[in-house]
């Protein structure tokens, strides 16, 4: 969800009587920050979990992140339709309830399985509560505060991405468990506050039920081949289970577009993919996400395995490339009145994809941040910076209004497909490497694989260029 879902909508939906706009934005902008800060704050906890549970490796260490973008992909779309059918409020209430309870129940996991399950779980209440939330968003402001309402609203992600790993890496000084437990207060809190401040609101149009077993087939797709992925490595290529990830995989996605073409409400409507700037808006999406995912990740692995540094010392550490994206998005924007906007999402992933050649050239076993590891966070920083927002912005230009609300919705599910499969690209090229030794060329390989998979986003972005007339 984004600017141009918001605003495609806006004119459909009455603005409330309530003159306490600011109060509602900040309430809905507060549980939609959680939901974000959730993909990246786990991210420098992994070394402490796979410590209090024993030893568990990567491959299953990446379910905590894996099992919540999958889901939260899956149904991102479903759960949006249906909050505009039964209304909008009662469905954040309910999502954001179901993410502060299972927030807690991480906080409290026994075993890493069990943190996974919860996490599944937590990745539902966040597809419930978010797009709810922006569709109150919308409904709250009066019709000239709209666009600035969404605006803000939306930059809760992108400052969810900039304090993830800060944020995480303080809560770890005290307990992994703290990354999930500080959830429960501020929720309970927004959950109170949007109870009484947040007025009501639903689209009376919307008649049908989403597709839901397409939703199911979409997320066993996208699992089965994440767990090949994955666990090719360790349980060997040739084994039976990875065939059987790989069959249930093609098998799965068959099914969905089956499904897709047969149900009134699909989850990918097959004539959107027909309009040339979005299918390739949609591809270069989960292109550029693979190594977006990936590559944080991969920095922080790095620095905490290989250079030996504390959870916080690697939160604060990775902070100057997401402090980037805010500076980037403004040079995208006015580019984009001279410059294709498929031009400068490829300009931006070939940043990215030479970040990660820079680093993999100059790291060596001894911690030497701001010559080795400080320039690559700032080049693909820069490269997020023009990238993701003028994807986000631009993908539903080429299409019709009506159409533009479920095709932005597309989009960002787009993007955590591509955040899962670049989470399972590294565990797959990474393995479990041990000592400088085996690490060292380990991670080349990985900084490498994602430069290719950022070239190719390259590569696909200029066809996401609607007419000049309509570019944003």
């Amino acid at each position: 969800m984004n600017e141009a879902n918001a605003l495609a909508v806006a004119e459909a939906v009455q603005t409330p009587r309530s003159h306490r706009t600011g109060l509602v934005l900040g309430v809905l902008s507060l549980a939609a920050f959680m939901a974000s800060l959730d993909v990246f704050i786990v991210n420098v906890a992994f070394d402490d979990i796979g410590r209090d549970f024993h030893g568990p490796g990567l491959s299953q260490l990446s379910w905590i992140l894996n099992a919540y973008t999958i889901i939260y992909a899956a149904l991102l779309v479903p759960a949006g339709r249906l909050a505009d059918r039964y209304g909008r409020k009662e469905m954040f209430l309910f999502g954001l309830a179901i993410f502060v309870a299972a927030s807690a129940a991480c906080a409290a996991s026994g075993g890493i399985w069990w943190l996974v399950a919860f996490r599944a779980i937590q990745a539902i209440g966040a597809a419930i509560l978010t797009p709810a939330s922006l569709g109150l968003v919308v409904a709250a402001a009066p019709p000239h505060l709209r666009a600035r309402s969404v605006r803000i609203w939306a930059a809760t992600g992108a400052l969810a991405a900039a304090l993830g790993p800060a944020l995480g890496g303080v809560l770890v000084e005290a307990s992994w468990r703290w990354v999930f437990l500080v959830n429960v207060p501020v929720g309970i809190v927004a959950l109170i506050a949007a109870a009484i401040v947040v007025p009501k609101s639903r689209d009376e149009s919307v008649r049908r039920i989403p597709d839901v077993l397409g939703a199911a087939l979409l997320a066993i797709a996208i699992g089965a081949l994440t767990l090949a992925l994955v666990e090719g490595s360790n349980w060997g290529w040739t084994d039976g289970r990875i065939a059987a990830a790989w069959a249930t995989t093609v098998v799965a996605l068959i099914g969905f577009v089956v499904q897709s073409g047969r149900h009134p409400s699909p989850i990918i409507d097959p004539a959107l993919m027909r309009v040339r700037a979005f299918s390739f808006a949609n591809i270069t999406a989960v292109l550029f996400s693979i190594p977006f995912a990936a590559s944080l990740l991969t920095n922080i692995l790095w620095m905490q395995q290989v250079w030996g540094y504390s959870a916080i010392a690697t939160g604060f550490g990775v902070v100057p490339g997401p402090l980037m994206v805010p500076v980037f998005t403004i040079v995208g924007h006015k580019l984009a009145a001279r410059v294709p906007v498929g031009v400068i999402v490829g300009v931006g992933c070939l940043m990215m994809a030479g970040s990660a050649v820079l680093v993999s050239l100059r790291v060596g076993p001894q911690p030497d941040y701001f010559a080795d590891l400080l320039p690559s966070l700032l080049i693909g920083g820069a490269g997020i910076g023009l990238a993701l927002p003028t994807i986000l912005s631009s993908a539903t230009a080429d299409l019709p209004p009506a159409q533009t609300a479920t095709g932005s919705a597309v989009v960002n599910m787009s993007r955590q497909i591509g955040t899962a499969l670049g989470v399972a690209l590294l565990v797959a090229v990474l393995g479990t490497p041990r000592g400088f030794d085996e690490a060292h060329p380990a991670f080349q390989h990985a900084w490498w694989a994602l430069a290719v998979v950022a070239v190719l986003a390259a590569v696909a972005a200029p066809a996401m260029s609607p007419p000049r007339k309509q570019q944003i």
